[in-house]
């Protein structure tokens, strides 16, 4: 198992890199990111086979934000293992910029797939781990929705897809923070709950704290383990976590840092950091 406290400083750090984007491009979804950016850090630093050397390797595992809006956590994570200086996290969404405001497989080193419609991501991380199925490849494929995203119903054809053809290669987390750009996810459209509708659609299903690191990397030794069926990741995760003033706040779904308060929350994350012995 990876070194958990590693894993939480890099997070911390991850999180100062979400607001470094957000604040400088004066827009952005740091809410969703701040959520994610646990999963995201112990996926990228203990769980993927993936080299920043060589990001297109043909047995590198694949990763799809299907949630690509909370792509300022997934950059973030792709710049602390290298794929591209962290000096580009304050171009995000510059025009003259490397990172768009939504994933660019064209463009940006370590991303394998476009994302941004909701929903199609998780379809295109089905049909990787197909293809690996059929070709005999042993990478494995992950792939990241949301709770709101799940309100797709492309979703759910996606998860009876990825049933049928027995894709044990396959991971799903969801990133379950209640929360989505109207409101509260259950009042506006109730997916819940999450594990009966996965188990009768015949995966595998794993419920954790998507912020406890032993947590999540006791799950990902679980779902490689399972064979003849997909695994779904169950995150419970809180919206903006890491910053308190905008932790289980849905106004936080889109909306930039103005100045203050950005020093505000990146006071806070150095706080977090010394306390973890951070350099």
């Amino acid at each position: 198992m990876a070194n958990v406290l590693e894993l939480k400083r890099i997070a911390n750090d991850v999180r100062i890199g979400i607001l470094d984007a957000v604040y400088n491009a004066k827009s952005g979804h740091p809410g969703g990111a701040l959520s994610s950016a646990d999963i995201l850090t112990c996926l990228y630093f203990s769980e993927l086979n993936v080299d920043p050397a060589n990001p297109t390797m043909e047995d590198r595992d694949r990763f799809v934000l299907s949630k690509g809006h909370s792509c300022p956590a997934y950059y973030s994570v792709l710049a602390h293992k290298g794929f591209f200086p962290k000096s580009e996290l304050v171009s995000f969404r510059h025009t003259t910029g490397l990172l768009q405001g939504h994933p660019d497989m064209k463009t940006i080193k370590g991303v394998d797939m476009s994302a941004g419609s909701l929903g199609q991501g998780f379809s295109v991380a089905c049909g990787m781990a197909l293809s690996a199925k059929i070709s005999g490849k042993l990478y494995r494929t992950y792939c990241m929705i949301g709770d709101g995203e799940s309100q797709e119903g492309q979703i759910w054809e996606a998860t009876a897809f990825a049933s049928h053809y027995q894709l044990d290669n396959l991971c799903l987390f969801i990133d379950n923070n209640g929360l989505q750009i109207d409101g509260k996810v259950k009042d506006v459209m109730n997916n819940m709950p999450y594990s009966t509708k996965f188990k009768a659609f015949g995966w595998h299903v794993i419920n954790i704290d998507g912020h406890d690191m032993e947590q999540i990397l006791n799950a990902l030794d679980e779902a490689r383990a399972t064979k003849g069926k997909p695994t779904v990741i169950i995150a419970k995760t809180v919206k903006g976590k890491g910053v308190s003033f905008m932790e289980n706040q849905v106004g936080w779904h889109g909306k930039a840092p103005n100045q203050e308060q950005y020093e505000s929350a990146i006071s806070e994350l150095l706080a977090n950091k010394a306390a973890l012995g951070g350099n």
